[in-house]
């Protein structure tokens, strides 16, 4: 079994009459530890991909099954339990908390998981010293680079030891340099088991995993796997980012 199955999945809205259909009759399988990225152009449907495969939204029609759990059955609260225990979500704009440090932006979801004071703070250092800043612990978000910044919010999002790690335009705000870096770990988290989704409308970006899906008109219109096709040199990133 897929650590991610979709099968069939439809995303239905009605808008002053009409139906409008943002995901189209998508099956999918994503397996532990692959790098894998979504991309799409705006209005494509890759977000609402995003947001079904994040269990942070639910399909019309079709099924969804997260690490074995069957998602349409699965109660308000156990949705909210398998989510927090099983994905950590990066984004675009870091989402760190300007009034804490490096380490409580890094603790919070620990605190929603009821896990005590001691452990999180031992899990967040350790984290923090995967992504090379555990000497930043006590500085704010205002204080860090804007790769620091994507850094903290990748080990917050490991902290709850997550088999996926979901990325929407990761690398978006970044320079050339420090987006090459974040995808550098995302390669290194996939190598060691954890399944990475990328999300993202640049194909000098998807170019960096494996294995790509590119969405249009809410389907599923194109899929490469580089192992399968035996390529086995990933090219290397060029980058469309901003701030440096």
């Amino acid at each position: 079994m897929a650590l991610l199955e979709l099968r069939n999945v439809s995303k239905i809205y009605h808008l002053g009459g009409e139906e409008i259909r943002a995901l189209d009759d998508v099956s999918l399988d994503l397996e532990q530890g692959e790098f894998v990225s979504i991309i799409g152009p705006s209005g494509s449907g890759k977000s609402t991909l995003m947001h079904i495969l994040g269990c942070l939204d639910s399909p019309t029609r079709g099924n969804v099954v997260l690490a074995g759990t069957e998602i349409a059955r699965a109660s308000a609260r156990e949705l909210a339990r398998v989510r927090n225990r099983t994905i950590g979500f990066v984004f675009q704009f870091f989402n760190l908390l300007p009034k804490l440090n490096v380490l409580q932006n890094v603790e919070l979801p620990m605190i929603y998981a009821g896990i005590g004071g001691k452990e999180r703070r031992e899990r967040a250092e350790k984290a923090l010293e995967m992504v090379e800043l555990g000497h930043r612990l006590k500085n704010r978000p205002n204080q860090l680079s804007g790769g620091q910044q994507q850094r903290v919010a990748i080990a917050r999002a490991l902290v709850n030891n997550p088999k996926i790690i979901l990325a929407d335009e990761p690398t978006g705000n970044l320079d050339t340099h420090t987006g090459e870096l974040i995808l550098a770990l995302f390669r290194r988290l996939a190598s060691e088991g954890r399944t990475v989704i990328l999300v993202t409308h640049n194909p000098e970006i998807a170019a960096v995993t494996p294995r790509r899906i590119e969405i249009r008109n809410g389907k599923i219109a194109h899929q490469v796997d580089a192992k399968l096709a035996g390529l086995d040199r990933l090219p290397g990133a060029a980058h469309g980012g901003r701030n440096p």
